[in-house]
């Protein structure tokens, strides 16, 4: 279709594990030699999935694995999942930074990303510097870059450091300049990787109304990763969750934060506790066992406004009297935002002594 700029077909990204440039020529060669004699990549039908929580049985692991999408002119488009699970990858396969390994990328007009702090920044060069560097590199003329250098300066808030050489702003400054730079030089894809989060509140809050008007007035696409919820909700029109690899789930924004918000709620309920490793302590204190409890002793996970629900904590320890133990319970709502945090210690710092087993219930009337 005419109005679609961004066109992603089953494309993947494998990565050979280890240290770089170790025990690779062989494959180099081997690879070199069946692509001369018009075969397949001996290495494609290898690797692992791209879990980073398990040890890998092979040398090459799929960051990314058949991943189709397309993306129309004036969406923004979420991009969500769990560390690891290969978004910033596919930013920089979409920026042209690394090429995929399979698959096609078909792009309409010019792209500006920001995937990390100081991104397309010399650190000698001032900042005024570096922002005629950017558009030239956009493709950009010197005339249009100067046109738009006011309101760049003044969006990023580093007049006054403008012409101090980059080395030596902070990252928060870093990030603010790096995005006036690339929302400003009229790029028609602008693609932003969860570098927002370094700024303050304040910057946050004028980057993601930047992105606003720079998709409905100007008729530009954006593609936002970022982990708060939040602002995918807010911002994104559309929405994709990676999930080790793979396109898990693609829909509304609303739809991709529900699937991604239930999705970790159902693997936490599927954990044993006993094998989870962050719930033994050194002190060997065990977490094994938690649950929700009605008034009526009966354990459930789905409760009414004026039922009083306990929250139940089964434990053991090799130690006999536990007179310091610090218990907390932090209660959240669905896009992720902490409601409230309770603990077991008082405002005068008393702490009750708990025996070396037992439940723990905290009662919400």
């Amino acid at each position: 279709m005419s109005d679609i700029v961004l066109k992603v077909e089953d494309i993947a990204k494998q990565y050979r594990l280890g240290q770089v440039g170790t025990g690779t020529l062989s494959h180099d060669l081997n690879r070199w030699w069946h692509k001369t004699r018009g075969k397949e990549d001996p290495y494609l039908k290898v690797g692992d999935k791209n879990d980073r929580t398990t040890m890998s049985e092979s040398d090459y692991v799929w960051v990314l694995q058949n991943i189709s999408f397309d993306v129309r002119q004036g969406d923004v488009l979420g991009i969500i999942g769990k560390n690891g699970a290969g978004k910033s990858t596919l930013l920089k396969v979409l920026s042209q930074i690394t090429a995929p390994t399979k698959g096609d990328i078909k792009i309409k007009g010019r792209i500006a990303s920001l995937l990390e702090v100081g991104t397309g920044m010399h650190p000698e060069l001032t900042g005024r510097e570096n922002i005629y560097l950017n558009g030239s590199i956009l493709g950009m003329t010197r005339k249009e870059i100067t046109r738009k250098l006011d309101d760049i300066v003044d969006f990023s808030g580093c007049a006054k450091y403008i012409d101090t050489p980059v080395k030596r702003y902070s990252s928060g400054m870093m990030v603010r300049l790096g995005f006036a730079v690339a929302s400003f030089l009229e790029p028609e894809i602008l693609i932003v990787d969860e570098v927002l989060a370094v700024g303050d509140a304040e910057f946050q809050e004028k980057a993601i109304g930047r992105m606003q008007d720079v998709s409905t007035k100007e008729g530009r696409t954006v593609l936002f990763v970022s982990h708060n919820l939040l602002s995918v909700r807010n911002l994104c029109k559309t929405g994709l969750v990676l999930d080790k690899g793979t396109l898990a789930f693609s829909g509304t924004a609303d739809q991709a934060v529900d699937f991604y918000r239930t999705s970790i709620f159902e693997s936490i309920e599927k954990t044993d506790l006993t094998e989870r490793k962050e719930a033994r302590t050194n002190n060997d204190f065990l977490v094994k066992k938690m649950w929700f409890e009605s008034d009526a002793g009966e354990s459930g996970d789905h409760f009414v406004s004026g039922d009083k629900v306990s929250v139940c904590i089964e434990y053991e320890s090799a130690i006999e009297d536990l007179r310091y133990l610090s218990i907390g319970l932090g209660l959240y709502d669905f896009q992720g935002a902490m409601v409230s945090d309770l603990w077991n210690v008082s405002a005068e710092g008393y702490r009750p002594s708990y025996p070396s087993s037992g439940v723990i219930k905290c009662t919400f009337p």
